[in-house]
């Protein structure tokens, strides 16, 4: 089979958020998503179809064992046929909202719910934002997960509202030691 997958980009960084913070990786962005949040700061509608045997050559490349599969959404498009032919022996990561199921395969996932239900019922990290209008911290407090991430809120228009959110964050944290602060350090330092 020569099943066509919708890429957005794949590039080489570092991760920039969560538990694996630093950590270099080949990112494989798909295109699309189910949800359409207001503070989405991602362009992953633009895309390129490639076959799995593409996206292996072009992941490879890059000469890193360790794939972060994100988005949009990866899992309206992520199949264990995808997963065996394009990232057989590397150790992938999943950065998904949570609202489809996950193939096996996958060695961490990260669930970062949003404003619909959530269908995984366990995962290795939770990562959720925090600031207004998103779901109260402890909602997710007792999710099955290894790692509770909070994640301020970056509000690109409005840097006091972000500098709010980090403040709040910050404290939360300290009073719910269940959850460890996480920052998008990757804008931090300017990469991507």
């Amino acid at each position: 089979m020569n099943s066509r997958y919708r890429v957005n980009e794949i590039f080489y960084s570092l991760q920039g958020e969560g538990a694996y913070a630093g950590v270099p990786m080949v990112f494989v962005r798909f295109a699309g998503c189910n949800l359409r949040c207001p503070f989405c700061d991602t362009q992953h509608e633009p895309f390129r179809e490639m076959t799995s045997q593409e996206i292996a050559a072009e992941v490879r490349q890059y000469g890193c064992n360790t794939v972060c599969l994100t988005g949009g959404e990866p899992t309206l498009q992520l199949t264990e046929e995808l997963i065996q032919n394009a990232f057989s022996g590397m150790e992938l990561h999943l950065e998904t909202n949570g609202t489809h199921t996950v193939p096996k395969g996958i060695h961490w996932v990260t669930v970062s719910p949003k404003y619909a239900p959530v269908v995984v019922s366990e995962c290795q990290e939770i990562k959720l934002l925090f600031g207004a209008g998103m779901d109260d911290p402890e909602k997710w407090a007792q999710f099955p997960a290894q790692v509770h991430c909070l994640q301020p809120m970056d509000v690109a228009d409005d840097p006091e509202e972000t500098k709010r959110n980090l403040t709040a964050a910050i404290e939360y944290v300290k009073q719910h030691p269940v959850w460890r602060l996480s920052l998008q350090t990757h804008k931090v330092v300017g990469i991507r």
